[in-house]
């Protein structure tokens, strides 16, 4: 049965990643490059904390928003250490039959911490910012989505490999939610 979804797996890997074409291999390079899709999503979630938490809450939030990807991101590398389940980049048997275009392949792939870590950061935000902005959680798992996607596109995770990530992400998310929640309250910051 496992040999089944991991052969589904694989071939619906192949054709989400055969989808990709040269004219969009730059942008998806962007998304996917921590070092500029996360500063600005980082702005954006500063710029939004601030405006209903003040900066003393942006100070609380920006500890516990870094405990919990520091968190889910090593949780992460335990899987991908225990699993040792191969990128798509690193299988010889379909390498010729699809698009590789990341900077780098690396070892293990299950699950994906770039959608762990972009699910997380979501479900965080949005929930801490939904009584004011009623739609900012949707935008955010949407970035999630799209950012998770591009790991497929780049050929680096195989899709469970991006699906468990998102629900791991999104549970994580939501636990260090309740953890902001309690020390906001503390702090009388809400």
């Amino acid at each position: 049965m496992i040999d089944q979804v991991l052969e589904y797996d694989t071939q619906l890997f192949l054709f989400l990643n055969n989808l990709g074409s040269q004219p969009w291999d730059g942008l998806w390079l962007a998304i996917t490059n921590k070092f500029i899709f996360g500063p600005i999503l980082g702005l954006l979630l500063i710029f939004f904390f601030q405006k209903k938490f003040g900066w003393k809450g942006v100070l609380v939030l920006m500890i516990i928003c870094a405990l919990m990807i520091t968190f889910t991101d090593q949780i992460t590398n335990v899987f991908k250490r225990g699993f040792q389940r191969a990128r798509p980049c690193g299988n010889a048997n379909i390498f010729d039959d699809m698009r590789f275009m990341a900077v780098r392949c690396g070892k293990y792939g299950f699950f994906s911490g770039h959608s762990s870590n972009s699910m997380a950061v979501a479900i965080f935000g949005g929930l801490l910012l939904r009584q004011y902005y009623k739609n900012i959680i949707y935008g955010l798992i949407v970035v999630s989505f799209i950012v998770a996607y591009s790991r497929i596109y780049l050929g680096v995770h195989y899709p469970l490999d991006i699906v468990c990530g998102l629900t791991f992400g999104a549970i994580s998310g939501y636990i260090f939610y309740k953890l902001a929640q309690y020390f906001l309250k503390r702090f009388e910051l809400q």
